[in-house]
């Protein structure tokens, strides 16, 4: 667009609500030039905020020369049409908002895939009484003939796509499990950052992995899923996965689109959960990531709460999560605890064993040195008894192979 468009911004939630819809509006390209809350407890069915409230919504934003109104909620088709009769300006809500950023932000196949589909089947829900590109066909004289066949073909062509997108990301689903298989295999932990939108976590990536994945102060400035691998100072290495960022009110049809891929999350091994130190609203966010965790199923990893923006955060902030670390990505404090809390997690899950490897099957000491964490051997006559830290994937893999080198050990529980 050479010139943005002036937006005008309605919601019955909170402020706090309007100011994120400000940031998102922003976000897609938008000059936010005016506001109205209306408070109450539910939307009104026929127009949103009510006809009374929309009249006067009507005078403020001609005044302001609005081009766009957009609503905080995700609306029907019926308070959509109302809301545009009543204000002659066109009117979007907060769901068709997230997906045009969705849209704008979406550089791979899968993303792109995952996007068409979350619009189309956001579309298909909004068919009947769609306004100007259907011609408000809602039946009765002056609506029939080819206005008709016109939706019954939008119907079919969404249908259709649908499918055809579904099978395509089932596919890419699919390519996925083979890779997080041969992952698991090669036993490179995976550590999941997540969080809700603009907390910083690309920053923390770039900062822990040395990469360089595009950061902006804005919402959903980065939507693909990345991931590096890290080395830790004794060695070690793990795989960070940076993953799209959370926000409340997410459309249901995003959140089904992008379930393999938030599923990436749920499977990771650490969770390292960031919130945003210098953001009012952290706690409550942090709220709303929990409640995207439990739909997920992601309760069982262990995780580390981390405090992005430290050098900017007030010194009396609301940082009362139990044990959580604060953290700079941008100049760097606090890194250092970072990794040695995720070296400490992942120690955590290995055991000690000692074993005893003959000559007959040396070969099973280039595996273990390979695989495990050496801390003694003893070359003795027969062969080299070895003391080792393994984690338990390491153990299952090194047991299928040499089931005879543990027929005697029991693991030392230290």
């Amino acid at each position: 667009r050479s010139e943005a468009e002036r937006v005008y911004l309605i919601g019955i939630d909170s402020e706090e609500s309007l100011d994120e819809l400000a940031s998102l509006a922003q976000s897609a390209g938008a000059q936010v030039v005016g506001r109205a809350l209306q408070a109450k407890s539910s939307m009104d069915p026929k127009s949103y905020i009510g006809s009374g409230k929309a009249l006067e919504v009507a005078l403020d934003a001609q005044a302001l020369e609005v081009d766009l109104i957009i609503a905080d909620d995700e609306l029907s088709s019926v308070q959509l049409n109302q809301l545009e009769e009543l204000t002659g300006i066109r009117v979007i809500d907060r769901t068709t908002l997230i997906l045009d950023i969705f849209a704008l932000r979406a550089n791979t196949s899968e993303g792109k895939l995952q996007v068409s589909l979350a619009q189309l089947k956001y579309r298909s829900s909004h068919l009947i009484g769609a306004r100007s590109a259907l011609s408000r066909l809602a039946g009765g004289i002056g609506t029939r003939g080819p206005g008709e066949s016109k939706l019954e073909m939008d119907r079919r062509y969404i249908r259709r796509r649908i499918q055809i997108l579904n099978n395509e990301l089932k596919e890419l689903e699919r390519q996925r499990a083979v890779r997080r298989k041969n992952r698991q295999q090669s036993d490179i932990p995976v550590v999941a950052l997540v969080g809700y939108t603009n907390t910083g976590k690309s920053s923390l990536l770039n900062r822990l992995s040395g990469a360089d994945v595009y950061v902006e102060n804005q919402l959903f400035a980065t939507l693909d899923a990345v991931s590096r691998k890290v080395s830790l100072p004794d060695g070690d290495e793990f795989l960070l996965v940076d993953s799209v960022g959370f926000i409340s009110k997410l459309p249901t049809d995003l959140v089904e689109a992008f379930k393999s891929t938030l599923e990436e999350t749920a499977l990771a091994d650490i969770l390292v959960i960031v919130s945003d130190a210098a953001n009012p609203e952290a706690l409550n966010q942090r709220k709303v990531v929990e409640e995207v965790f439990n739909d997920l199923g992601a309760s069982h990893q262990p995780r580390i709460e981390v405090f992005n923006k430290s050098d900017i955060a007030q010194p009396d902030s609301h940082l009362d999560i139990l044990g959580a670390l604060m953290v700079s990505a941008k100049k760097g404090e606090g890194i250092p605890e970072l990794l040695a809390a995720i070296a400490k997690i992942l120690r955590d899950s290995e055991r000690e064993y000692t074993l005893f490897v003959p000559f007959s099957q040396y070969e099973a000491l280039h595996e273990m040195h390979k695989l495990g964490r050496l801390i003694s051997e003893e070359h003795r006559d027969t062969g080299t008894l070895v003391t080792l830290r393994l984690k338990p994937v390491a153990v299952m893999r090194l047991r299928s192979q040499y089931k005879a080198l543990f027929a005697m050990d029991k693991p030392d529980d230290r």
